[in-house]
């Protein structure tokens, strides 16, 4: 097995011999499930695992085949992933509170069950929507790399670690191409714009930003396992991004810094030093031999 840390950026392509990728997407009413359909329903064929009430929003609807299902029951999932080449799994309790009773059923169950109802259908790939919390434990100066021991904040940043570790043993031992996503604060400009955006200093991802970065996970070939840092361009970020620029190409545009006013008037990405050459007006120790 060839670590992920190790391998070259590979061809991306939207389409498997010519036909659009189907994309089963759970969660699809949620946040992140909602913006990711609303700008690819052009890029693949979608699937949207929906319940209730959004099953009837004609915008969602607009976007792919809107199905009802339940993560929590493995066959009615196996049913939902034939015919799909990736699924973008972001389902699941998102609350940082919740309590082990409450994460238990979709956030570990869940898991289990689609990972294993994607390898029983024959899909190519998993990608699984993790956290932040998976590593908040660490403390506030360390900046966390993808391939550093995972260190939950919380009970809900531990079944995340329990789904990174599914989908490697799936990736490893059971030959099921999966990628792990650590989503930061991912919020909407308006929302990095104001003033609670400043909390979000170093954790937040843009909604394009994150979008880009999925849409990188489904189409890149030939990658068995992955964790990806899930974050902006911001001047400082909680977590290292570098292998998500090198393997996949991941090129984010926003910046907390440059998006908040608050921020933005201290025109930190000037002012802050890079500690590096290009602090320096002659750039270059090797300037005199390069003339």
């Amino acid at each position: 097995m060839i670590d992920a840390a190790t391998i070259k950026p590979l061809p991306q392509s939207s389409t498997v011999d010519g036909k659009k990728r189907r994309v089963l997407v759970t969660g699809a009413s949620g946040n992140i499930g909602r913006y990711f359909a609303l700008h690819n329903k052009d890029r693949y064929e979608l699937r949207l695992l929906a319940h209730g009430s959004t099953q009837e929003d004609p915008e969602l609807a607009a976007c792919g085949e809107i199905v009802d299902g339940d993560i929590t029951d493995l066959d009615a999932i196996k049913k939902l992933c034939a015919g799909i080449d990736t699924i973008v799994h972001m389902a699941g309790n998102p609350s940082a509170l919740s309590t082990w009773a409450e994460l238990l059923q979709p956030n570990v169950i869940g898991v289990y069950n689609t990972f294993v109802a994607a390898k029983a259908a024959g899909c190519k790939r998993v990608i699984f929507a993790s956290s932040i919390h998976a590593v908040s434990g660490y403390p506030a100066d360390v900046q966390v790399k993808p391939g550093d021991p995972v260190n939950p904040g919380d009970m809900y940043g531990v079944t995340k670690c329990f789904g990174e570790a599914l989908a490697r043993y799936m990736a490893e031992q059971e030959g099921l191409s999966s990628i792990c996503l650590r989503i930061g604060a991912f919020q909407p400009m308006e929302s990095a714009v104001a003033e609670q955006g400043v909390k979000m200093l170093d954790a937040w991802v843009s909604q394009r930003d994150l979008n880009q970065l999925i849409q990188r996970c489904v189409d890149v070939e030939n990658l068995q396992f992955a964790i990806f840092n899930g974050l902006s361009d911001n001047r400082f970020k909680r977590l290292d991004i570098t292998n998500a620029r090198e393997l996949l190409g991941y090129s984010p545009v926003d910046d907390t810094t440059r998006a908040n006013p608050e921020l933005k008037d201290l025109k930190l990405a000037d002012r802050v030093m890079a500690h590096s050459v290009q602090d320096s007006p002659d750039k270059s120790g090797i300037r005199d031999d390069v003339k």
